[in-house]
């Protein structure tokens, strides 16, 4: 790739205190970039990832907000501004798994999967996209996750708000390409060895064809890659060891 650096950009990710997001953001801070550590309650973790990102001579720093409020949302957006100007990189990865038997998913199951795992990504996107618009360059990066393709293990609350990912990820592509510097794709994993896979004792590595979790690092790999990436645009990039196989 002929432009790796993410130098003199501003990456903001959500749910980045621990797993996944941690993982993402020490992967674009090593690239360049001005991470925001968002998070909403684990406040000693993310000030930890700020601290291994400033420890390796990166630069970071953490936010909090409930990214499915808009309100908060909004505050959040006037804090990043205030301190490291407007932002160039969404990576939106907050998200919760809750574990339910079928019989016993809730509409107020529904909702909240909706909440954090959907329309946070929708209000965060939004109160990125005019700055993005006139300076007509930014990344939009979506973690959806393999059971938008199969239903996954989880249950229809949590497939149903990843598969919306996907669909949101597909309109914001279509309707920012005429902006020439502004792409949109989504990831898709599979059973990554994070607290929310391992804390399941029903997720087995068996599920996957290649016989293991994947890794955090793996699915920060094609993060750094989509954001560094201009013609890229509209993808679902399955990281996923095989479990679900595209044409």
């Amino acid at each position: 790739m002929k432009n790796t650096s993410l130098k003199q950009q501003v990456a903001l990710v959500t749910g980045a205190s621990g797993g996944l997001g941690r993982a993402i953001a020490l992967s674009l801070a090593e690239a360049g970039a001005t991470v925001i550590i968002n998070f909403n309650s684990s406040l000693e973790r993310a000030y930890k990832v700020v601290d291994e990102i400033l420890a390796s001579g990166g630069s970071a720093l953490a936010i909090q907000a409930d990214v499915s409020d808009e309100r908060s949302v909004s505050e959040m957006f006037s804090k990043i501004k205030s301190e490291t100007g407007n932002v160039d990189i969404v990576v939106n990865n907050a998200g919760i798994n809750p574990v339910k038997p079928l019989l016993e998913v809730s509409l107020a199951d529904f909702q909240r999967s909706l909440d954090v795992n959907l329309i946070s990504a929708f209000l965060v996107t939004q109160a990125a996209l005019p700055a993005m618009i006139e300076k007509q360059y930014g990344r939009i990066i979506n973690i959806s996750s393999v059971a938008a393709q199969l239903g996954g293990v989880i249950g229809p609350h949590y497939a149903a708000a990843k598969a919306g990912m996907i669909g949101l990820t597909h309109s914001y592509a279509t309707m920012l390409a005429r902006y020439g510097g502004i792409t949109a794709n989504a990831i898709a994993p599979a059973l990554i060895e994070t607290d929310m896979i391992t804390g399941n004792s029903n997720i087995k590595p068996t599920l996957i064809p290649i016989g293991r979790f994947g890794q955090p690092e793996e699915v920060a790999d094609v993060v750094r890659l989509l954001a560094t990436n201009g013609y890229i645009n509209g993808q679902t990039i399955n990281v996923n060891g095989g479990w679900y196989m595209s044409s």
